[in-house]
């Protein structure tokens, strides 16, 4: 019994020290309190063993048998008692147990979600960049394209300046070989002797050359239309330049008059393209309706 009392009274004194104690060292206490129920357990029992043989032996003296039994009775109560604090360490070590569990959990949690919150944070600076190349990008594929319509536009002109020299160097070409056949005396003084008065064919060349003695400057867009016209009849599309030609004398006409140096040296133009299509006959008629 005295046992029992300074057990309890230690137990007191252990409960009222825990709440300055870690969780450790709680659960370690209660092992060891575990570990001195089970002691006293094991005492009550050889006690309680021993007294319920000393009672089935003094059956025939009543008075010591109802001492012993009423021993036996307080031993059963502090048996049980003992029982009952084993079970709630027990209990408790689980609890201590599933609560270190969950500790765990919640900490691997956290560490999880810290990871989340950096990745998450690692997500939106590499959105935020690629957002920021892909701008960049688009600026660039504009800037390149603009560029690729200038130099288109560049290389357009350039093909225009060819063709403009081409057409040019042919027109030279063709003005050269007409003095060389004039020089070999196959000129229209000839072809107005041998026609015997047909109109002669002058070429724009010469017609222009003529106009300029005369004190009558030929105007920069009659020079650009006699250039675009010869570039047309050197590709063999006459199917362009005539219609060309023929729009320009009816508007010239219509603006001008019939007798403007202007028509003449329209008409000179359409007569060349026509002497290019072995049109003679055509291209006289068309000079001696001019006289």
């Amino acid at each position: 019994m005295l046992t029992l009392k300074a057990y309890r009274l230690k137990r007191i004194e252990d409960i009222g020290k825990m709440t300055a104690l870690s969780q450790e060292e709680i659960l370690q206490n209660t092992k060891t309190v575990v570990q001195g129920l089970e002691a006293l357990k094991i005492e009550h029992t050889s006690i309680r063993n021993g007294l319920l043989h000393s009672l089935s032996a003094l059956k025939e003296r009543n008075e010591e048998a109802r001492v012993i039994e009423e021993k036996a009775n307080m031993l059963e109560k502090s048996y049980d008692m003992l029982q009952l604090g084993i079970e709630e360490a027990h209990v408790m070590v689980a609890l201590a147990s599933h609560l270190q569990f969950a500790e765990a959990e919640k900490q691997k949690l956290k560490a999880q979600v810290r990871r989340l919150c950096q990745e998450n944070a690692w997500l939106r600076d590499e959105l935020a960049t690629t957002q920021q190349k892909l701008q960049q990008s688009e600026q660039t594929v504009a800037q390149l394209e603009e560029e690729k319509k200038h130099l288109e536009f560049i290389n357009s002109i350039r093909k225009f300046d060819l063709n403009q020299t081409d057409s040019e160097e042919k027109a030279d070409e063709m003005a050269k070989s007409t003095q060389s056949l004039q020089d070999l005396g196959f000129g229209p003084e000839e072809e107005d002797a041998e026609a015997g008065g047909e109109c002669n064919t002058p070429t724009p060349a010469h017609s222009m050359a003529a106009s300029a003695t005369a004190g009558y400057e030929i105007p920069a867009r009659l020079r650009t239309l006699h250039n675009l016209v010869i570039q047309y009849a050197s590709q063999g599309r006459y199917e362009v330049a005539v219609p060309l030609c023929k729009q320009a004398l009816e508007d010239l006409e219509k603006t001008s008059g019939h007798n403007h140096p202007d028509v003449a040296t329209m008409l000179n133009i359409l007569a060349l393209v026509y002497s290019i299509l072995l049109l003679y006959s055509f291209r006289c008629a068309l000079l001696s309706g001019n006289k």
